[in-house]
């Protein structure tokens, strides 16, 4: 990504304006995090490779998003710790590009993922006869890749005419890491052609998979409630609830922050914001998904009763 133009090559993440004694304790606590988030996946990845009762669809699904979750979490939280372990908060104008198209590539991946993981769902309770002939082996890989080349394409245009701005100082950022309002707001050219263009991007994929990700659980809960068993309708409920929880975090923080009128505007509560749905959520997921889910948990029993008898190969 070139950046010849510009005249400042290195930003400053202002992250955190707080003592070092309080800094200190956010690196512990960020570390604390980050690596349940890593040990928490991993653990759903493995449960979800390992064990042959969740060799289904819905929980290859569900092992991708974990696999995503993994890198997504890492593209901020380590720059995050290096911040605030050595104070030098000094980032290059390429790596901070860097940093705005991975973190934006994988957050559009995830919108499509949690999209076709609703679809699923949707296949799953509504159309339960046909739902293993329409979500085989071949479907369910077509399908993950989708989402990841989908979302790769997505922010690429976003990004590329983000490394042509001209950036002639300050070179502060308000931020922990390169978001795009605070990048703007450096700029000394135009940036309306970026703001229409992130903003055309963002808001079809985080209106189009959240609208698309409603109107399939819309069907699945009317579904649910027309059947006659309570056990039935519980047994639906419970594979579903963790979605909806999932779906329903993940959105509400997104949509706070990028489907507004001028994406230039930011405030002081994006911070919080963005450590929620970076840092907070994808240690939120896994938590969610396992305790939710029956089969996930028997899963993990199954596997801490191998280990334990020494019978894992």
């Amino acid at each position: 990504m070139s950046t010849n133009h510009s005249t400042v090559t290195n930003f400053i993440l202002l992250g955190f304006s707080l003592g070092r004694n309080t800094q200190l304790l956010l690196f512990i606590l960020f570390l604390i995090v980050y690596s349940l988030t890593l040990i928490s996946n991993l653990l759903i990845i493995t449960l979800v490779t390992s064990q042959r009762s969740l060799h289904k669809p819905m929980y290859f699904f569900i092992g991708n998003f974990s696999f995503l979750e993994m890198w997504y979490t890492t593209v901020t939280v380590p720059r995050i710790l290096k911040d605030l372990g050595t104070g030098n908060k000094t980032i290059s104008s390429t790596e901070c590009i860097s940093q705005f198209y991975f973190l934006f590539f994988l957050g559009a991946t995830q919108h499509i993922l949690l999209a076709i993981m609703a679809y699923d769902r949707f296949l799953a309770i509504c159309y339960p006869l046909r739902y293993t002939s329409l979500m085989c082996r071949s479907t369910c890989g077509k399908l993950a890749a989708t989402s990841w080349i989908a979302g790769c394409l997505a922010i690429s245009l976003p990004a590329a005419m983000m490394s042509q701005l001209v950036f002639c100082g300050p070179n502060t950022i308000d931020h922990f890491f390169c978001d795009f309002s605070p990048l703007l707001q450096l700029s000394c050219t135009d940036t309306w052609l970026n703001e229409i263009i992130f903003s055309a991007v963002a808001w079809t994929v985080i209106l189009g998979c959240f609208f698309f990700t409603f109107m399939s659980y819309v069907s699945v809960v009317t579904t649910i409630l027309r059947i006659p068993s309570s056990l039935g309708r519980q047994k639906a409920f419970s594979t579903c609830a963790s979605h909806i929880a999932v779906v329903g975090i993940f959105f509400g923080t997104v949509i706070f922050m990028y489907i507004r009128p001028k994406a230039k505007n930011s405030s002081p509560i994006d911070k919080v914001v963005s450590v929620f749905y970076s840092v907070v959520v994808p240690l939120l997921n896994p938590m969610i998904y396992s305790l939710r889910n029956a089969e996930m948990k028997n899963a993990l029993w199954k596997l801490v009763s191998k280990l334990k008898s020494g019978s894992l190969p």
